[in-house]
């Protein structure tokens, strides 16, 4: 299977005129997961934590949305078998996993799955953030590299620049956002591993695009697990929303 990392904009992403049309397309063009293991940028907990694997309730973790945003459903069914592999290729001396039973999706998963998967009929499991350092979420993503050749489908769910005093209503664009979404464009493109995992001080006006890094913390977890697809991982969504870049690509 290939990984991906994706901007998964916020609960009215569902609204956009172009989106959600986006999404559908590209996983129609994808291989139907076995499974889905949902890293997003809205669950940090460590050690790494598994989500609910039984009945998966959704998380409204947002606030002042009109009443319909809260009203969504997404039944996905849940993914206990996919929980038992994580679970082996992460534990080793010294480093242990947790669960997290009553933990369901949140808007950074459960948003663009309802628009990827929308008869919600593959399992999904989401897992933590246990760290956001980019080194140790790369070693995260390639010990999950091999649940690809089971068929899962691994996605890093977060936003290519993350500022919310850069949100624009007439969609203008910041400079600091577009400079920082052409560089990683350009660091994406080469294979510039080493660039992208210092990006903290290789960007341009980094903390300005990232004032906190969880949401640019998942693409680490998906180079890790796409790693032997580097060379040849493409983008699939470009853009701005709002006036936040909504990079997206796809490794293998």
């Amino acid at each position: 299977m290939p990984v991906l990392y994706l901007s998964h904009g916020a609960p009215p992403l569902a609204d956009d005129p172009l989106w959600p049309g986006q999404l559908a397309a590209w996983s129609a063009g994808l291989p139907k997961p076995t499974a889905v293991l949902m890293i997003s940028a809205h669950w940090e907990d460590a050690p790494v934590a598994l989500g609910a694997t039984e009945t998966i309730p959704l998380v409204y973790d947002f606030w002042g949305f009109p009443q319909h945003y809260y009203n969504v459903r997404y039944p996905a069914p849940g993914a206990p078998e996919l929980a038992g592999k994580v679970r082996k290729l992460l534990r080793g001396p010294g480093i242990p996993v947790q669960d997290a039973p009553d933990r369901g999706l949140d808007h950074g998963a459960y948003v663009p799955l309802v628009e990827m998967y929308p008869d919600a009929d593959v399992p999904v499991l989401q897992m933590s953030l246990p760290t956001l350092d980019p080194r140790a979420l790369m070693a995260l993503g390639r010990k999950l590299a091999p649940l690809r050749d089971d068929g899962v489908l691994i996605i890093g769910s977060g936003f290519f620049t993350h500022n919310l005093r850069a949100l624009s209503d007439d969609g203008s664009v910041h400079p600091v956002m577009a400079d920082f979404d052409a560089w990683g464009r350009e660091a994406l493109a080469t294979a510039d591993v080493d660039a992208l995992l210092d990006f903290a001080h290789k960007a341009p006006a980094a903390q300005l695009a990232h004032p906190r890094t969880e949401h640019f913390a998942p693409l680490f977890v998906a180079l890790g697990a796409g790693e032997t697809d580097l060379a040849t991982q493409r983008p699939v969504i470009d853009g701005f929303w709002r006036g936040l870049a909504k990079r997206s690509i796809q490794l293998g």
